[in-house]
This record gives structure tokens, sequence and C-alpha cells, in this order.
């Protein structure tokens, strides 16, 4: 079950699938040339108007092959991708360090964030006038003054807590800190339900360890109250309870797809995130 909400319009599923096919035919049509090059004409036409770049931010318990699904479709579409390495050590080191990516990439960008990532790019794309839309995937959209594990509790439903295994050390000035991981015998269930065993089973050994604290900092900044913004919110979340994502996309302003699925929707559902990103970018960049 998949809804679209944008403003105060909700389409089906089927009526998206029939729009965009009437858009991409009637496209198609005006970029047809007498001599019939409907090819040729597309390619100067991108030629002018090249696509933006879909910068993407993984978020906790997870890396950037999390994206893999979703590079591959937009890739397809002939957009350029990059999808960054988040340290996840907090969200104002975490932006300092995606921004090193950002001023890298010239021309106009589409930016994503699943998870914790929504904290980092709703930080790192405050004042970067190249940042023309955000894409939030199952993700934070805090306020100032605001941490994941506090949205996390606004409402009832994350099942995390019991789900985490937290790593104490010894920092080099001999202070300690905690870094939390998914126990790998529940991360499926917890993380990507919607996901096959076999994926799953790879993500949990991969999974890159959040520090406690960076769930714990509170935002300085909210780039969604000057950017556009669109949101994937998924209705199965153990980690973010769906009105805690409904909460924040509405307060947010952001075209909102609601989709029966895990928080790992990149993985279980790339291609509807690869439209969602794609329809951010023809709605900003042209």
């Amino acid at each position: 079950m998949v809804s679209i909400k944008g403003g105060r319009k909700r389409l089906t599923t089927g009526a998206v699938a029939a729009a965009t096919a009437g858009l991409a035919l009637g496209a198609f049509a005006l970029s047809g040339t007498a001599s019939g090059a409907p090819g040729a004409a597309k390619a100067a036409d991108d030629d002018r108007h090249p696509k933006p770049t879909v910068v993407l931010e993984h978020g906790a318990f997870a890396d950037g092959s999390s994206w893999n699904g979703v590079v591959a479709d937009l890739r397809k579409r002939g957009y350029p991708v990059v999808a960054a390495a988040n340290p996840l050590r907090g969200p104002a080191s975490d932006a300092a360090a995606l921004r090193t990516v950002l001023d890298h990439v010239k021309g106009p960008k589409i930016l994503v964030g699943h998870s914790y990532g929504g904290n980092v790019i709703s930080e790192a794309a405050t004042g970067d006038p190249d940042v023309k839309a955000l894409v939030y995937v199952a993700a934070f959209l805090p306020a100032p003054g605001e941490s994941a594990l506090e949205l996390t509790n606004k409402y009832p439903g994350s099942t995390l807590p019991d789900a985490l295994d937290p790593v104490t050390y010894q920092q080099t000035d001999g202070s300690t800190a905690t870094d939390l991981y998914i126990q790998q015998d529940k991360f499926r269930h917890q993380f990507a339900a919607d996901v096959s065993a076999k994926q799953a089973a790879l993500m949990a050994a991969a999974q890159r360890p959040v520090a406690q604290a960076a769930l714990e900092e509170k935002a300085t900044t909210a780039a969604w109250k000057a950017k556009p913004s669109w949101a994937v919110v998924t209705t199965q979340d153990l980690n973010i309870p769906v009105a805690v994502q409904r909460f924040m996309a509405e307060r947010a302003h952001a075209h909102t797809t609601e989709v029966a699925a895990s928080h790992s929707v990149a993985v279980s559902h790339p291609r509807l995130v690869a439209d969602v990103i794609e329809r951010a970018a023809h709605a900003t960049v042209r």
C-alpha cells in the first residue's frame, strides 16, 4: 500500500503510475523530430538541462551500500549520484564532513538522507544555494533544539532500545564514549523486516555503529525551513515510529509518500525511493 500526499492531494499508486506514464509519453512526443530521431533530440535537451547530482547520506547502523539499489535505478535514469560516507559521530561534525562532499560536487544537487542522515542533511544544506531540494527517507527532520533521541521518544512505537548492543570504550583523552550497534540476531526484525534473510544478514555484519552522543546532540539549524522537502514515511518502521515521521513531515510541509515498509525502505523499495527523488528533481531543477 502506497499513498502520496502533497499539500491536500492524495494519489493512489495506480494514479501516480498513470500520470507519470502520461508525462513521460508527452515528453517523448515533444522531443521527437520530423526526421524521426527522438533519441537525438532528447540527448540535446539533456545537454541544455543537465540533471542535478543526487547526494545520498546513509544513517545509523548502515553504510553507503544501503543505497545500492537506489543508485543503480537513478543512474539508469541518467542522474549522477554520490553515496557519501557518514562518520556517525554527531550532526555538527557529520554535516561538516558532508559539506566537503557537497563542495566537491559542482552544480545543482538533490540531498537525500536516511534515518539519522536526516539530521545531517538538515544541517549540511543550510545556506547552500546549490542544494535545490531535500529528500528524507524514513528520516529525522529535527527543528533547532531537538535531537534524534528526543524525536524517537515523542510517540510510542520504537523497539530499538531492546535491540541495541552498546559498546563503551576509552578515548585518547581518557574519557569514555559509547557506540551503538544493533544485535545481529535481532537486526532483520528490527531494521529490515521486508528484506531477504540473506541480505539482512549481510547488512547486519556490515553495519556502522553510531555514537550514542550523536543521537543525543541537538540540532542547531533546519534547512527544511527554507528548502522544499520530500519525505518517504515507512508505516512498519520499528526504529522511528510512523507517528513521529508523520509529525515531522507535516511540520516541514514536505511532499509525503507513505509505504508499508521497514526502516530499510531504500533496500526493500529502491524504485519507490528513486521515484520520490526524481519528483523532487523535476519540481526544483529546470
